[in-house]
């Protein structure tokens, strides 16, 4: 099957040419005609499969094809997306599958000023990639209207529940026109997802082509049990030991970025941190510097787990596990993309077991741990695996309370010096999915 089979035309194919596309991927072999044919859709695919031009090349198809021209502060087709880097991303794709088409295409996020992208949306674009927040700044100051619509993207759908944009998706829902194409992509589909789809969605085709939150079998993965104090010790051991030249590193919290950022470059390595309080011009310019491998070893938060496309990263380094397990593969699949290998390694702490347990259960594989020598954890990580048990050690026998009260106090409860308090479990936070007042829809 070549990108000619699918139907697109002779200016997507020059660009996809020029790109060194060759075959499509299969989300894009099944999304393509479907959306062509004007469709609503809802897509799955794991992280690196080729969901953007699953939907943007046969998007410029139809908007080339069809409809009059955009009017002023108008958009033709909206792309949302949950992050700024991902926007950005997601752009310059668009940007580069439209080279050779009479179409205009623009960005807008939030953390930059506002004021230039008013003006650049006096003129309308075909195209226009948003988060949910500065779109709705846009259109609450009239700098965008929405009456002309023909088509709305939603791209990572889950990680916008996640970051708690399901107030900010009911507002944009009453903003749209009723009569439009509705495509929602994913890596992964969680039941709140579905139940987005099916307020959002008309009669949509469903596509999954990989298995349900399963990670990329390009990528190996393995655990080291640390403790967690020592962690910093152990990533800048194997570092050294790996010689690693590009890694992606991700920290639970901002402090933990910075504090990792810092220890780094005091020892004298070219590293580099991107997360929230960070100005996005900031952000932006530690990304492409990490890209152009002018930064070794790159820290985040997951803001930028879905916001990163960089050929042939080799390794990703989770230093911390994250709250939520999805975005473990969101994490991992920054490497082994478009069919290359890639490694991701955790470093694990004995509080983290139910974060591990919870990846673990997810993804229905049991990873592989390896003991790094002199760093065996005093804290042990109990044994998981794929079923979600965590399998507790051996309480020692009570002894007797000595006089004087030479215990540890924890929680009311008397524990001996050399045990470890059991871990809290973990709790998934509970995600809000908005609820819209549905009428009848309109058959296209």
């Amino acid at each position: 099957m070549t990108f000619a089979t699918l139907g697109l035309i002779e200016p997507l194919l020059r660009a996809l040419e020029t790109l060194g596309y060759q075959t499509p991927t299969p989300v894009q072999a099944q999304a393509i005609p479907a959306v062509l044919a004007g469709r609503d859709l809802m897509a799955a695919a794991q992280t690196g499969t080729g969901k953007t031009a699953g939907f943007a090349l046969p998007l410029l198809q139809l908007l080339t094809m069809e409809g009059p021209k955009v009017a002023a502060n108008s958009a033709r087709a909206l792309i949302l997306c949950p992050t700024r880097e991902l926007a950005e991303q997601v752009h310059a794709s668009v940007a580069e599958y439209a080279q050779h088409l009479p179409l205009t295409t623009y960005a807008v996020y939030g953390g930059v000023s506002i004021n230039p992208q008013m003006m650049k949306l006096r003129k309308g674009v075909d195209i226009l990639v948003a988060t949910p927040g500065r779109l709705i700044d846009l259109f609450r100051q009239n700098a965008l209207k929405l009456n002309q619509l023909q088509t709305l993207v939603l791209d990572e759908a889950d990680r916008m529940l996640d970051l708690g944009f399901s107030e900010e998706l009911a507002n944009i829902y009453r903003m749209l026109p009723k009569k439009r194409q509705t495509l929602l992509f994913s890596a992964t589909f969680s039941d709140d997802i579905r139940l987005l789809a099916g307020q959002m969605l008309n009669d949509p085709l469903s596509i999954e082509v990989s298995p349900r939150n399963v990670a990329a079998n390009t990528v190996k993965q393995w655990v080291v049990p640390v403790d967690k104090k020592r962690k910093p010790e152990l990533f800048v051991h194997l570092m050294r030991k790996g010689r690693w030249k590009q890694v992606l590193v991700f920290a639970k919290t901002r402090n933990g970025v910075d504090a990792l950022v810092d220890k780094l470059q005091g020892l004298g390595v070219n590293a580099d941190g991107i997360h929230g309080d960070k100005p996005q011009a900031t952000r932006q310019r530690a990304l492409d510097r990490f890209k152009a491998s002018d930064v070794q070893i790159l820290v985040a938060t997951d803001v930028a787990a879905r916001g990163l496309d960089i050929e042939d990263l080799p390794l990703v380094v989770n230093f911390d596990l994250p709250i939520v397990a999805e975005d473990y593969i969101h994490r991992i699949g920054r490497t082994g993309r478009a069919g290359n290998t890639g490694e991701a390694i955790s470093l694990v702490c004995a509080d983290e077991v139910n974060m591990l347990s919870a990846i673990e259960m997810l993804t229905r594989q049991t990873l592989t741990r390896k003991m790094e020598p002199d760093f065996e954890p005093e804290h042990r990580v109990p044994e998981t695996d794929a079923s979600g048990q965590v399998v507790k050690k051996p309480k020692k026998p009570k002894k007797p309370k000595a006089s004087g009260g030479g215990g540890k106090r924890n929680l009311g409860k008397w524990v001996d010096s050399g045990e470890v308090a059991p871990a809290e479990p973990s709790i998934k936070p509970v995600r809000k999915v908005p609820v819209f007042n549905t009428g009848p829809r309109k058959k296209k």
